[in-house]
């Protein structure tokens, strides 16, 4: 896609590329790039709802943060209905799994904290029913903001359409636990604009989501990542040779893979709280390759800019695949150009003997990576599963220039905060 100048001022840049190529190189089971198997066994952190993405408290500089020595996090949220008749099968069992399945309809923000960084007692919803201009509350980001503990939670409302929006509100903090006050005031930030980014009316399947504010280490001015679609009516997409990569002979079909056209998009603020945005061609884009590139973030480190993302198999386009996990890349500034990590892009995966047992990964300044468990086999065939909705163990990762790799498995949900705040 061309990119187009900025009437902020930022020098247009042109969209690094996931190719084909580079996807053909994805290697599932390498264990460098594999989360450990997760137990049947696994503990969950409550009966009564099911959690998923999850968005620790941190600063504008990624650190995750702890206030007055309470770890505080963010999920997406959606009641358990044990005893609800439509969940009910024709025995009379409740029927998780289809529970579970329609968890995104209904999803809210809730909190959680903890003094241990696991551990974690829940709070209740940070906003109040109708606060929200959507009927779903999906994914982004809670930034703390000062000492006197205000927060901004960016997040994106959805249904109708989806809206980047924040609502900023307070922590408070006593010896016995957290609370988040005024969190009442949502305000919209911006939408697909149908140009750099698809619309609702362009493909009813685009997505447009999971915002992440971040001020740029180099320039120090305050951008924000979020998961796009490039702009086009569905099917209209081109997969030519700089989309394909340097394939093999015999791997010049792409097949339908037009259908797929993930990317992740970037905003740059035009005022210092977060209140103006303009949207700017996307960093990455991965036409032919994915059709999703969930809850974008960076790591910093080393004067690079590693960038990481999640998808899934299912999100794939034809003749390329890949394990449900993170993929990242990086590069040595924020415009790129990007350059796929381990040479595919794979970064954790899941294994293939439990391909749906974590997703939403996300990877931490610190080198830990956390994610929920979705669904594990409970038997050698895999036909029986047990339903997670709840955290995963964290795993620990090293970055290393153009590589990743799996060094350390700690316990579940532990989200050990990088720095402590002491409220005033």
């Amino acid at each position: 896609m061309k990119s187009t100048p900025s009437k902020f001022g930022k020098t247009p840049h042109q969209p690094s590329m996931w190719t084909r190529a580079d996807a053909l190189k994805v290697h599932a089971d390498d264990p460098t790039t594999t989360q450990p198997l997760v137990s049947a066994n696994f503990p969950v952190l409550s009966d009564e709802v099911f959690i998923w993405d999850t968005m620790p408290l941190r600063d504008i500089d990624g650190n995750i943060t702890s206030v007055d020595g309470w770890s505080v996090i963010f999920t997406l949220t959606a009641d358990r209905h044990p005893n609800d008749p439509q969940y009910l099968d024709q025995n009379g069992n409740y029927d998780v799994i289809r529970d579970w399945n329609d968890r995104h309809g209904r999803a809210k923000m809730y909190y959680w904290f903890s003094r241990t960084g696991k551990d974690w007692k829940l709070g209740g919803r940070v906003m109040a029913e109708g606060v929200s201009p959507t009927v779903r509350e999906w994914a982004g980001t809670p930034i703390l903001l000062n000492e006197q503990g205000e927060v901004d939670l960016y997040y994106t409302a959805v249904t109708p359409g989806a809206t980047i929006v924040k609502v900023r509100g307070r922590v408070v903090t006593t010896e016995h636990g957290v609370s988040l006050v005024g969190f009442e005031k949502v305000k919209p930030l911006f939408e697909a604009d149908g140009k750099m980014y698809q619309t609702e009316a362009q493909n009813a399947f685009w997505g447009f989501r999971d915002p992440w504010p971040f001020r740029d280490p180099k320039d120090g001015k305050l951008y924000m990542l979020f998961e796009g679609n490039v702009a086009g009516e569905r099917g209209s997409h081109k997969v030519g040779k700089a989309e394909i990569g340097d394939v093999p002979p015999g791997y010049e079909d792409v097949g339908n893979s037009r259908f797929q056209t993930a990317c992740v998009g970037i905003a740059v603020a035009r005022d210092e709280d977060g209140d103006d945005w303009e949207m700017l061609p996307p960093l990455l884009t991965a036409v032919g390759v994915n059709d999703q590139t969930e809850r974008p973030h960076f790591v910093f480190q080393d004067g690079k800019y590693y960038l990481f993302t999640i998808s899934h198999t299912f999100t794939y386009a034809d003749g390329v695949t890949g394990p449900d996990g993170v993929y990242g890349f990086v590069a040595d500034s924020l415009f790129g150009p990007y350059v796929p990590l381990n040479g595919s892009g794979l970064v954790l995966g899941n294994p293939s003997s439990q391909p749906f047992q974590t997703y939403s990964h996300c990877v931490m300044p610190n080198g830990l990576v956390t994610s929920f468990i979705d669904s594990v086999p409970t038997d050698d065939t895999g036909t029986q599963i047990r339903i997670g909705g709840t955290e995963a163990p964290t795993v620990g990762i090293k970055i290393k220039g153009q590589q990743t790799f799996v060094v350390a498995e700690y316990d579940y949900g532990y989200i050990p905060p990088m720095l402590d705040v002491t409220l005033k």
